[in-house]
């Protein structure tokens, strides 16, 4: 018979040193082995859940990021929103001086469909949240930009146009009646039909009455010669004056003239003064505008305000 083979077993030995001596502990490769991939199983667990947190803070961080861009830029669309108003506001009030210098330099408007340019005007988008409305924003602010740029290219082409006439037409320009005939006032009846203040008969006013008292100094709205001051009936103490490419101006009512017939005048120089003569119920100017003999709306070249 034969005798059983011993396994035999093989150990591992630890020595480990302290202040009381040297110590000496026996593991067996087994425990050892078992101790190893326990220790690995624990660092993975440790690393996982490190890996896990880490990937979970630098996700909550890069959203944080995320959010305060989009706000960031959010405040920044607003901005040039309010920026784009603005400008829109400007180009109106750069439209209608156009419009009156256009006049001033008797030149023809522009036409409101190409000043529309097929593409309406300003609108500015509504203020949504910010991830559904940013992208609607942008898209609505780029347009708004592209007409503003397109308006503001017509505007310079048409001053261009009117700096080219004004310039080939500087004696002209100093013929058409442009500013307020009398400092102050108060506008009353305008050019056009009305009731007449005395009989109350419908008629056609031919001029801009502008309501002062006696003795306010009415200036010359533009150069040239005194044609009349005399007395006229109806219209009391006139001054008539010629301004030369076809423009006549008249002003009624006065109470005193300070210029005579064939006499030279400049745009603002004083050539009477107001009053109630005539066929008047209360002091103030009548004031008329001619081209060509044809009645013109004074209040048409009242340009002052546009031409500082």
């Amino acid at each position: 018979m034969f005798g059983r083979k011993k396994t035999i077993q093989k150990q591992y030995i630890i020595i480990s040193q302290d202040d009381q001596g040297v110590h000496q502990r026996n593991v067996s490769r087994r425990r050892l082995f078992t101790f190893s991939a326990m220790a690995v199983v624990v660092l993975a667990a440790v690393f996982f859940v490190s890996a896990d947190s880490l990937t979970d803070y630098l996700y909550k961080s890069k959203i944080a990021k995320i959010k305060q861009n989009y706000s960031m830029l959010s405040l920044t669309l607003e901005k040039l929103q309010t920026e784009v108003a603005v400008m829109a506001d400007n180009m109106e009030s750069i439209e209608d001086k156009d419009e009156a210098i256009r006049t001033y330099a008797d030149m023809p408007q522009i036409d409101k469909d190409i000043r529309k340019l097929g593409i309406g005007g300003i609108r500015l988008a509504e203020k949504t949240s910010v991830e559904d409305g940013l992208t609607d924003r942008i898209k609505s602010l780029v347009l708004d930009v592209q007409t503003l740029s397109r308006k503001v290219k017509l505007e310079l082409s048409s001053y261009s146009d009117i700096y080219k006439k004004v310039t080939e037409d500087v004696d002209m320009i100093h013929a058409i009646p442009s500013i307020r005939p009398i400092d102050g006032g108060y506008l009353n009846s305008s050019f056009g039909y009305r009731k007449d203040p005395i009989n109350g008969k419908v008629r056609f006013h031919y001029g801009q009455d502008i309501t002062v008292k006696t003795g306010e100094i009415i200036l010359a709205p533009a150069d040239g010669i005194i044609k009349e001051a005399r007395y006229r009936a109806g219209y009391g103490k006139v001054v008539k004056i010629d301004h030369g490419y076809g423009y006549t101006t008249l002003f009624g009512h006065l109470s005193d003239y300070k210029v005579k017939g064939g006499q030279k005048v400049s745009r603002g120089d004083i050539i009477g003064l107001s009053g109630n003569t005539g066929r008047s119920t209360a002091p103030h100017l009548h004031y008329e505008v001619h081209h060509y003999g044809t009645p013109q709306n004074p209040l048409d070249y009242f340009f002052s305000g546009y031409l500082q």
